[in-house]
């Protein structure tokens, strides 16, 4: 059993305790299900974690060479950063809401950072005055016309600023998209616990909905399981990004796009099955891939073929090789380049499309790979590495499986974060895994004893619909 850390306040459910599989390896550890604490109280952290970040908002205007940051925004039309600098209780902006910040004070008396809800003509004259005291020579917006993170300032929004502020002003306007990449990016200290709890949970809907308590072969549906972890969320007061992914890996192409999938096939005997799933909760985001064996009735544990666990064995070198790549400074590229030639070098075909994760599922921060962008992701694939961040290790190898006599695709994907520990030291890796990842098989086992209809009734009380 894995420890964990327990505040007074969180409820630890384990997922053996409600009867789901036993963990398949101590290598792997069992998962548990985390309870969120109350709203005030994941308000508080929240808020925390904000006034962690903005405080480093001075050191990142002067490490990109600006003097101020303006983020404007009306309601409903807020700029991408907004979300990362809002405190948990602001639901939207408001009016017309500015947010102003400085990379240096002129004297003890003034700020370095302002906030104005204001929709009058008052407001412009408010802001001039404050860059003037403060002398901004250069003033970054976010209108850079690739980086969506940069590029949050809705064009009317633009175009009011630049009027109201006059062309003085306008005239010092800049683009530094790596100020509000690394603002978003950038992961305050305290999250990553928070982010190991968020993981287990994932592992843990996860390792249920992959089991007998959830599916019976020749019954149940991919779109039963998808929609039993939908409700699970909800039963648990998480949320998702998206909405989850089950198939069947067979000898039939697996389509990389979830459009191009067959929509609803029932799971049965011997299959191999696939979860795209993700947590949220915090203002947090994960994203798991995972892999699943039915077991035939009367089956043992170690039936698994050894042609899958191969397969998935193939898949955690990969995850080896991306990790060992990803150097800070490097960009995305680089590090695209260096694993799938590591990859090819060790007989391993595949695919890797890694991307940052956190604040967003699909966060700031540079790309490697696309699932269509092997050679080099434009732009987004140019920018650095950053430390501090979090990475989702997406990736695919094809596997030839004797048993089948066919070549198998092995989707996986799993979690890292900075380990702070590593304080910028050349490790070997100062990547952790949030959680863990899969070096075993979810199991779906054969219930013993009981009618069919038995078990259906029985996996139907746990929270499946209309089976």
């Amino acid at each position: 059993m894995r420890c964990f850390w327990v505040l007074a306040s969180l409820s630890i459910l384990s997922v053996s305790a409600s009867g789901a599989s036993k963990p398949l390896s101590e290598q792997q550890p069992e998962p548990q299900y985390f309870t969120l604490p109350p709203l005030r109280e994941q308000a508080s952290i929240q808020d925390n974690w904000v006034k962690e970040r903005r405080e480093g908002i001075p050191k990142l205007l002067r490490k990109y060479g600006v003097d101020a940051w303006l983020v404007s925004q009306r309601e409903y039309a807020e700029e991408t950063v907004f979300w990362s600098l809002k405190s948990a209780k602001e639901f939207s902006a408001r009016r017309r809401t500015t947010l102003l910040f400085f990379a240096d004070v002129p004297d003890k008396k003034s700020s370095n950072s302002y906030k104005w809800v204001d929709n009058t003509p008052s407001l412009w004259a408010e802001i001039r005055a404050a860059l003037s005291a403060h002398g901004a020579k250069k003033i970054a917006l976010d209108i850079h016309p690739e980086i969506s993170f940069s590029s949050g300032l809705h064009a009317g929004e633009l175009q009011a600023v630049r009027d109201g502020l006059g062309p003085e002003w306008a005239s010092r306007f800049v683009s530094k998209p790596m100020l509000a990449v690394e603002y978003i990016a950038t992961m305050p200290e305290g999250r990553a616990e928070w982010y190991h709890r968020l993981q287990s949970t994932a592992w843990a809907m996860i390792s249920e909905a992959f089991s007998e308590r959830v599916i019976q072969p020749g019954v149940t549906s991919t779109t039963d399981v998808e929609w039993w972890l939908r409700e699970k969320l909800q039963q648990m007061n998480y949320t998702t990004w998206f909405h989850p992914d089950v198939s069947i890996i067979d000898e039939g192409a697996w389509k990389l796009s979830v459009t191009d999938r067959r929509s609803e096939e029932v799971i049965n005997y011997g299959d191999m099955l696939h979860v795209d799933f993700g947590v949220s909760a915090l203002g947090m985001n994960t994203d798991t891939q995972h892999l699943a064996y039915v077991l035939h009735p009367g089956d043992t544990d170690d039936r698994v073929p050894k042609g899958l666990q191969d397969g998935l064995r193939k898949g955690n070198r990969a995850q080896d090789i991306v990790v060992s790549n990803m150097k800070i400074g490097k960009t995305g590229n680089e590090i695209l380049k260096a694993s799938l030639a590591q990859m090819q070098r060790e007989g391993i075909e595949g695919r890797v499309y890694c991307h940052p994760i956190g604040d967003w599922g699909h966060s700031a921060g540079t790309l490697i790979g696309m699932v269509n962008l092997q050679d080099k992701v434009p732009i987004l694939g140019d920018l650095p590495l950053l430390p501090n961040t979090y990475y989702s290790i997406e990736l695919l190898v094809n596997h030839f499986v004797p048993e089948l006599n066919t070549t198998l695709t092995f989707p996986l994907e799993e979690d890292v974060v900075w380990d702070r520990s590593a304080g910028g030291k050349d490790l070997e890796s100062p990547w952790k895994w949030a959680f863990a990842r899969q070096s075993h098989f979810h199991l779906v086992r054969t219930p013993s004893g009981g009618s069919a209809e038995s078990r259906a009734a029985a996996v139907d009380s746990q929270g499946r619909r209309d089976l």
